[in-house]
């Protein structure tokens, strides 16, 4: 072994370098060499873990290096800035450090700001990158606390040991106040350090990306694209470990009544005075012990913010539902509802009111069905077989049920289809659309990317997905008005659930004030009640909303055939798929190759509402 002074083993990194694949080497003192492939940069932090932000920052990039002391990181450094040297033409390291206390923090009827020092040497390569630093430094959410930065020349900064000892290599320096330390405690604000990596990561990136377009070859069309190709292993594990618990259980099976038909005959023989008694499957799962998994799978050393956020959003959503599930039938199940959906905005009842004014005249408000469950099962059969042809990876099935209300639903990768199902021959192929061709689509391609979470749903995927189902039957050419009025009406039946309209109420608001048939009326009643009080339903016209919006904004649906995601993750996706973490969707929906399909999603990029989808 050939060890130089520093106590790195010399021949071990020489090697590591020599390997035309990821490195991950580990070195002495708790060091560490990664490099997910060969990048102009490395991100540095010397020092041992009394530094635990800068550490994370460093440890969030695609290159980093953690090493215990300066002449360990001198050492390592030069071997591989060599080697990057010769492969990019340029080769830039950033220094990465906390400051020894918060010198800004004090008592005052405000936030004061955090102390931020930054240097770098004086070409022109490095000030860019410099000026990129702390451009994005000073752009960051201020929710809590603004960086006040000071930019040094490298004489003047005590910290930038480390450039004067590399001078053939520009050397960046980033020293930041410890902010997230509690004053006078050893305990930490968990948020603000998450935040706080995030943002200072963000920031050294695109200081990464500015060296690199103007110094090498490379020109990312975001920083983001500098980022991970890889995943590391506790991504891996808390993703199987939280796909373990989501696929444990499916929410709205469990809160869904299983005695529909008798319940409706019982309301029925009580000409509509009395609340159905609405029956569920007992529970298959052990809440306190499926919380108790949930809050122990280890999200802290996932070495990337954004991935992290992602699965601390998906544990509060699951922990969320698993509430709900211990609540059924209680009035706390109603109001974490409205925490999981939200509320109904003004914006949104105005436009279910105005939908139903202004298609109240059609005599199409019920549909006339004329084909049963069969029919159902055997075109649902057709269009699968159709996914399945194009892609062994669409493994879909077919599940008829008694236990369910008239209608589909998917859970996982199965099709549920009720044998009380009837409905309009000309509504089929829109529906299944709908269930198949988005629901069950995204779940499949969304088990493509290696990470589960893209298939069982990031957080609040369900308005988009449902939004995009229901714009899902109108490229098939299977909008009708009675659909549209079923949507809107649903919003207001959720509303005044919230507002503490029970059963009956619901019901006599929908047979009287907007004219929909008992049965019809009923099984709109028992969606909106059941488990206590279920918000969801307003999500498929507020969906269709944001996706009629994204559309006429210039938006493309591409990214939602993915997987489960919502809206709000745009630009996360966008990121995961530059920095190639996302494959390509394995199947495309059909209904985009239906005739009048294409002028039908050019005119929604045009500028569409809900009530143009039964005129166009």
């Amino acid at each position: 072994m050939k060890q130089g002074q520093s106590g790195v083993d010399i021949a071990a990194v020489e090697a590591a370098l020599r390997e035309d694949g990821p490195i991950r080497l580990d070195l002495a003192g708790r060091g560490r060499l990664f490099m997910d492939r060969p990048m102009p940069f490395l991100v540095v932090h010397i020092g041992r873990r009394s530094e635990p932000a800068a550490r994370d920052v460093a440890m969030a990039n695609s290159a980093y290096l953690l090493v215990p002391n300066l002449t360990d990181a001198v050492a390592v450094i030069r071997l591989v800035g060599a080697a990057m040297l010769e492969r990019f033409g340029a080769f830039v390291v950033l220094d990465i450090g906390e400051l020894t206390k918060d010198g800004l923090a004090k008592d005052a009827p405000y936030l004061a700001p955090f102390e931020v020092s930054a240097s770098a040497p004086a070409g022109r390569a490095a000030q860019l990158a410099l000026s990129a630093l702390i451009g994005g430094l000073e752009k960051v959410d201020a929710r809590y606390r603004a960086p006040r930065v000071t930019r040094k020349a490298l004489d003047e900064d005590g910290h930038a040991g480390l450039a004067r000892r590399l001078p053939a290599f520009p050397v960046l320096t980033l020293r930041f106040a410890p902010i997230y330390k509690v004053p006078q405690s050893h305990a930490t604000y968990p948020e603000l350090r998450e935040r706080l990596v995030a943002n200072v990561f963000d920031a050294a990136l695109q200081a990464m990306a500015e060296f690199a377009r103007h110094e090498t070859s490379l020109s990312p069309a975001s920083h983001r694209a500098l980022g991970r190709r890889v995943f590391v292993d506790a991504v891996m594990r808390a993703d199987k470990a939280i796909d373990a618990i989501a696929s444990n259980f499916d929410f709205l099976l469990a809160v869904t009544p299983i005695n529909a038909e008798d319940a409706w005959s019982e309301f029925k023989a009580g000409k509509f005075e009395r609340a159905p008694q609405f029956l569920y499957r007992p529970l298959t799962i052990d809440i306190a012990a499926s919380k108790k998994a949930l809050f122990s799978i280890g999200l802290d050393h996932f070495e990337d913010p954004v991935l992290s956020t992602l699965y601390r959003e998906k544990q509060r959503e699951l922990d969320l539902q698993l509430s709900m599930l211990s609540m059924r039938e209680d009035r706390q199940f109603l109001e974490l509802g409205r925490a999981l959906y939200r509320s109904i905005e003004p914006r949104l009842e105005k436009a279910a009111h105005e939908i139903l004014e202004a298609t109240a005249k059609s005599r199409s408000g019920n549909e006339v069905a004329n084909v049963d469950y069969r029919f159902v099962e055997r075109r649902a059969q057709a269009m699968i077989d159709r996914y399945a042809a194009q892609s062994n990876s669409f493994a879909a099935s077919i599940d008829l049920r008694d236990d369910l209300p008239a209608g589909m639903m998917v859970t996982n990768g199965q099709l549920l289809i009720s044998r009380n199902t009837t409905m309009a021959r000309d509504r089929v192929e829109a529906l299944l659309s709908h269930e198949v061709g988005v629901h069950l689509l995204t779940y499949f391609n969304g088990s493509g990317h290696g990470l589960q979470i893209f298939r069982s749903g990031l957080a609040g995927y369900e308005g988009a997905q449902e939004g995009l189902a229901v714009l899902a039957e109108y490229l098939a050419g299977g909008m009708t008005i009675a659909r549209l009025r079923l949507l809107a009406v649903r919003v207001l039946a959720v509303s005044d659930m919230l507002g503490g309209a029970g059963f009956v109420e619901t019901f006599a608001m929908l047979t009287k004030e907007h004219k929909f048939s008992e049965r019809n009326a009923f099984n709109i009643a028992l969606r909106v009640h059941r488990g206590g009080g279920l918000a969801k339903d307003a999500i498929y016209l507020r969906g269709l909303f944001e996706l009629l919006d994204h559309l006429s904004s210039g938006g493309s649906l591409d990214p939602f055939w993915l997987g489960k995601i919502a809206s709000a993750h745009f630009s996360v996706i966008q990121e995961l798929s530059t920095r190639g973490l996302l494959k390509a969707p394995r199947l495309l929906p059909q209904f985009l190759d239906i005739p009048g399909a294409d002028q039908r999603l050019a005119r929604l990029k045009g500028g569409l509402s809900p009530l143009d989808l039964i005129a166009a």
